[in-house]
């Protein structure tokens, strides 16, 4: 019964993921329910490596179907491999508590300016070439891997929002650079876990197969339905992130 819940859950987790990030929301909770006597290290762990699994499978479909801006994507990725592995150390030496008041505050900027721009992201037109377009995905890619890698809460979503206002892009482009972003932070947070010893190999495989199902879903959802789905899905998957780390900072405590 512990696994069905639980591949339940990663199938949800890898088809939102797909689309929007934020897969977490579901995995998370999932596996901390079921096993809440692990070390969270442990269960941290595993889920990153269902994760990485469902991620990759969403990356490749869209570099399939999707006209993939590399030229932002791969140093954007590049750099959030270094600095979420350097997010994964940190946080091993530093608390992240201090982030749990201001992450909900940041995300419901994030909700109304989505929300009030109405064409947002509607239509593709990169703003930036050559070198500029090429300093500016590092930059976020550093500051994004460094906080999956550190805290982790909406890195998803937070990615394919600053593709959109950044960069120009659709909806649909920056949810799949996104997910080429996604893969490189998840690969460097694994490394560091796997190193570490805290994984549950088993169970992760399991559900990195539920991840897969569900990533191809929602992959095939966006596509066939565009930019204007994925901004809704965005909207909805940003309120539900805003109330849970909104009561987890200033109610649970």
């Amino acid at each position: 019964m512990d696994y069905l819940i639980l591949g339940v859950a990663a199938f949800g987790a890898g088809l939102v993921d797909a689309v929007v990030g934020g897969g977490g929301l579901i995995q998370m909770p999932a596996i901390f329910s079921v096993f809440p006597n692990t070390a969270p290290a442990t269960l941290i762990g595993t889920n990153k490596l269902a994760s990485i699994f469902g991620t990759s499978v969403a990356a490749v479909s869209y570099a399939r179907r999707v006209a993939v801006a590399w030229t932002v994507a791969a140093p954007a990725a590049f750099a959030a491999l270094i600095f979420s592995f350097l997010g994964a150390y940190t946080v091993t030496k530093v608390s992240p508590d201090f982030l749990r008041t201001a992450l909900p505050v940041v995300l419901l900027l994030v909700a109304i300016y989505t929300f009030t721009k109405k064409d947002l992201g509607s239509v593709h037109a990169p703003l930036h070439t050559g070198r500029k377009e090429q300093t500016l995905a590092l930059i976020i890619g550093s500051a994004i891997g460094f906080y999956d890698g550190f805290f982790g809460p909406g890195t998803g979503s937070f990615l394919v929002f600053l593709f959109v206002r950044v960069f120009g892009f659709d909806f649909l482009s920056a949810s799949a650079v996104s997910k080429i972003v996604n893969v490189a932070c998840n690969f460097a947070a694994l490394v560091w876990f796997g190193y570490s010893g805290h994984l549950l190999w088993q169970l992760g495989l399991m559900m990195a197969v539920c991840q897969i199902a569900g990533s191809v879903i929602g992959t095939g959802l966006a596509m066939k339905h565009g930019s204007g789905f994925v901004r809704k899905l965005f909207l909805i998957v940003v309120s539900v992130l805003i109330a849970k780390t909104g009561y987890d900072a200033y109610l649970r405590w």
